[in-house]
């Protein structure tokens, strides 16, 4: 077992991880919300994360905190991105669509280029020799971490969707009009989707610059944004599980089939080309759809026969 972790930890850790990015653009989608700006917020915690570990600013900190360090770079991460997403969410969110996309699109790229000319996230270079959490010595034992997070996340789904909050996020994504007009505020809780769903990506973040040793600008990029939208739609964005199976698929794909050169890229693309002519529901809901039972068959009706006068047919 230990030998198998130790060749497929680094996949596996990084599976996970892909899928609580995905989940991180799921709750925005719950809202009716195409939000691409979750790369952004990933970055951004990656980066408050290898400065607080890395920075001689803070060598006291660390060394009163100890391991301690840690869990504090990911409360800042989820603070900082929280605010962050509070600020951009409540103009941003005001658009809808396409339009919403391109900016929250911009919204990355403006990050992206304020990362590479500020001196503290080390310009275009990065930051590098961030020390491993808890002192780790093997990748896959970043499960500790990122396991526990993505099953407190998916619980965190699922009771949100049987919550009131989840119900407004249904409506306003079924008929956002409607909703307003029964009383649910849309502006309200479309900003409080896309900060969940920002806080999630900066811990996500902030526990990834340990675990890749290096922080740089190409963490958030528009590339980023196109491949977590693809985990959410070939996966299914109807259902918790659905980020989370197209993340660690599309991203298992290419490592499995690494013995296949370029080749690999091709067959990645054509997964994506087919899930999404012949699974438009993603594959978690095409299961659900197998797993479903068909609907009863209603008995014909049989046709009222006329009486003719007298009491004949």
């Amino acid at each position: 077992m230990s030998g198998f972790l130790e060749q497929y930890g680094f996949l596996i850790v990084t599976m996970v991880q892909a899928g609580l990015l995905g989940l991180s653009l799921y709750f925005p989608l719950q809202a009716g919300q195409l939000s691409l700006a979750s790369p952004g917020f990933y970055a951004l915690g990656g980066y408050v994360a290898a400065i607080l570990l890395t920075n001689p600013a803070f060598s006291g900190l660390r060394d009163t905190l100890g391991n301690g360090m840690f869990p504090l770079t990911w409360l800042v991460a989820a603070l900082l991105c929280g605010l962050l997403g509070l600020f951009v969410g409540v103009p941003a969110l005001r658009l809808r669509g396409i339009y919403l996309a391109l900016a929250t699109i911009a919204f990355v790229e403006i990050l992206r280029v304020v990362s590479l000319n500020l001196e503290v996230t080390g310009g275009a270079i990065g930051i590098f020799g961030i020390p491993q959490a808890f002192g780790f010595q093997d990748r896959w034992q970043y499960l500790w971490l990122f396991g526990p997070l993505l099953l407190l996340t998916l619980l965190f789904a699922r009771q949100l969707e049987r919550s009131r909050v989840g119900r407004a996020f249904r409506a306003i994504r079924e008929d956002e009009l409607a909703a307003d007009a029964m009383g649910v505020p849309p502006t309200r809780y479309k900003v409080l989707a896309f900060v969940i769903g920002a806080v999630l990506a900066g811990i996500v973040g902030a526990m990834s610059a340990p675990f890749l040793n290096t922080w740089n600008a190409k963490q958030g990029t528009f590339d980023a944004s196109i491949a977590i939208l693809a985990f959410v739609l070939i996966g299914g964005s109807r259902n918790i599980w659905g980020p989370v199976v197209g993340g660690a698929l599309l991203t298992a794909i290419p490592e499995v089939l690494r013995f296949l050169a370029d080749w690999r890229l091709i067959i990645n693309g054509l997964v994506l080309v087919v899930a999404s002519l012949y699974l438009p529901q993603g594959i978690v809901g095409a299961l659900q759809g197998v797993r479903r039972p068909p609907p009863p068959r209603r008995p014909p009706s049989v046709p009222a026969v006329a009486e003719a006068p007298g009491g004949g047919a």
